[in-house]
């Protein structure tokens, strides 16, 4: 991880850490700007924290990923990242002290 991903593990845990959610995840797009969200589990709204986090980048005119990070829970499901960015795209998940569980790719 490069001091820019541990940024993104930081904001992730805050995510996460701010409302208790089950995960949190970062992403940096193409320019380097960042998004941070965690987990919506409503009961008509369930969202994991990269789909949304990937979202925020979309709806913030994203037209790429450099790399994502998701704290806790399972591994998490990378098609909107790929949808975003395409392959090669590394995502770390990580528990929820920060330690890399799993370098994963899109």
């Amino acid at each position: 991880m490069t001091p820019e991903d541990e940024k993104l593990l930081a904001l992730a845990r805050a995510a996460r850490g701010r409302i208790g959610a089950a995960q949190g995840a970062a992403v940096r797009d193409e320019t380097g700007r960042s998004y941070a969200s965690a987990t919506v589990s409503l009961p008509s709204l369930q969202i994991s924290a990269l789909d949304l986090a990937v979202a925020q980048a979309v709806a913030a005119g994203a037209r790429g990923a450099e790399a994502a990070v998701v704290v806790a829970g399972e591994s998490p499901q990378l098609a909107a990242l790929a949808d975003l960015a395409g392959g090669g795209i590394p995502v770390w998940h990580c528990d929820a002290r920060g330690a890399v569980v799993a370098e994963l790719t899109t």
